[in-house]
């Protein structure tokens, strides 16, 4: 299947320099057989794509003239996903006007108009049937994750104006490296030239973001991914928790769902969860949930904290 769509990707991206080709000049372009290049014409008319056909001597295949956009080449699990990544982005923010929430939402209402005509009443019917539970979330401005986009593909310096957790503003200029999604948060991780060291910022609270002519060769990340770097700036005063559950990997991770933990299965119905948690009560609301057994393999302190509590509760 990925061969065929390789085919037929290849094929719209010929047709659609708007040059009118013969049947042996395409095929051989693409290094198919006649036979095959004319079942990916068809699906390509499939799909929705106006491939006109002049047949005989002096024949040719072109794309039809006057389409503003052609639908967008996607198979059925495809526009589902499209359609569920608009609807679920959509729901998180504060949908201020510009933000990524906002065009979320509102291409979430046209993209039908786009797919082809046979998804057409699917992702209608989709749509209908539908409804998100709103996410409160600061709005991130969809103009400013595009510009530090271009500004870590280009490697290029950027500065802004950042207000940080106690609302104290500064002016910052940094080589921006990566960008990251972390509970319904996007931030920036960069080398601060001011700081002369790695900074994690969060998106939303940057403004007047500018970039600069100014190129800059690429550091090593300061741990395996963004992500990580990430985690540990956000664990740094918190404890790190392991504990073994007498339940499968599905229904622990239910469990804690609300809390970013690795979840590892060591046996059919056995799993290992690693938290970091400031507080050992955070654990016994999610274990609270789960009708299993299991162990607190470390900390020492939560572990006795738990025990302390089951004799309270006991004695009740």
């Amino acid at each position: 299947m990925a061969d065929v769509m390789r085919r037929v990707l290849a094929l719209l991206a010929a047709l659609q320099t708007g040059k009118a080709f013969s049947g042996d000049e395409l095929a051989t372009r693409l290094d198919v057989t006649p036979r095959t290049l004319r079942r990916d014409v068809d699906r390509l008319r499939g799909y929705g794509y106006p491939v006109e056909t002049q047949p005989g001597p002096g024949g040719y295949y072109r794309l039809a003239a006057g389409r503003a956009m052609p639908p967008l080449l996607l198979d059925d699990d495809e526009a589902i996903a499209t359609l569920l990544g608009l609807a679920t982005l959509a729901s998180t923010g504060d949908a201020s006007e510009g933000s990524v929430d906002d065009a979320a939402t509102r291409a979430y209402g046209k993209v039908d108009q786009f797919l082809p005509k046979r998804l057409r009443p699917r992702a209608v019917a989709l749509r209908a049937s539908l409804e998100t539970t709103p996410m409160p979330a600061p709005g991130t401005s969809a103009e400013a994750m595009s510009t530090l986009a271009e500004a870590i593909h280009h490697r290029h310096v950027v500065t802004f104006d950042y207000a940080g957790a106690t609302a104290t503003a500064s002016s910052r200029r940094v080589e921006p490296h990566r960008q990251i999604h972390l509970h319904l948060r996007w931030y920036l991780l960069a080398w601060d030239l001011g700081k002369a060291d790695w900074r994690v910022f969060r998106t939303d609270r940057i403004t007047g973001l500018q970039r600069l002519g100014q190129g800059f060769d690429p550091r090593p990340l300061p741990a395996g991914s963004g992500i990580d770097y990430l985690r540990q700036g956000l664990a740094k005063d918190k404890q790190r928790v392991v504990v073994t559950v007498d339940a499968s990997v599905t229904v622990v991770a239910d469990a804690f769902k609300y809390r970013d933990g690795e979840f590892t299965a060591i046996a059919e119905n056995r799993t290992r969860v690693v938290l970091v948690l400031d507080t050992w009560q955070w654990l016994l609301q999610s274990l609270a949930f789960l009708d299993a057994g299991f162990t607190i393999d470390e900390p020492a302190e939560f572990r006795e904290m738990c025990r302390r509590f089951g004799t309270r509760l006991v004695e009740q």
